[in-house]
């Protein structure tokens, strides 16, 4: 994990690579609860006997639910000490471009792309996402994610 004092200390790596995540397991049980929250019960995801004859070998992973990951990719990647809140602000361009077949090991991949001071000392800042399955030459998923932090 890597530790950042300050959002300034932060907002100096502008243009850079600053993070890469742990490994993480996506489980058909985390695939099983994501249907159950969204309501797509997309046979692809939740039905292990059907999606073994289907196109991908075996059940996938929803394309939003490996979007919703970026916030734990985040908490696992870096700790900023001085800030006491973060907001998810919205994302600018999202592409799934790789399915995740459940039992995947997913990382990402944290670029700043831009830092800006916004009220009470906060700073919205935009990331560029890579979700990378292991042992896969190709992204899973790219997106731009726009937070912001503050002290």
């Amino acid at each position: 994990m890597r530790v950042f004092e300050t959002l300034d200390e932060l907002s100096a790596l502008v243009g850079q690579e600053v993070a890469v995540s742990p490994w993480l397991t996506v489980t058909q049980e985390q695939v099983n609860l994501f249907a159950q929250a969204t309501g797509d019960h997309q046979w692809i995801h939740v039905d292990v006997e059907r999606a073994r004859s289907g196109p991908f070998g075996g059940t996938i992973a929803h394309g939003l639910l490996t979007l919703s990951l970026i916030p734990q990719f985040f908490q696992t990647a870096m700790d900023i000490r001085e800030v006491g809140m973060g907001i998810n602000y919205g994302l600018n361009k999202v592409r799934f471009t790789a399915p995740v077949p459940v039992g995947s090991r997913l990382r990402a991949r944290l670029k700043l792309l831009s830092s800006e001071p916004i009220d009470n000392r906060g700073r919205q800042m935009a990331w560029e996402v890579i979700i990378e399955r292991e042992g896969a030459t190709k992204p899973v998923c790219v997106a731009e994610s726009i937070a912001r932090r503050y002290p």
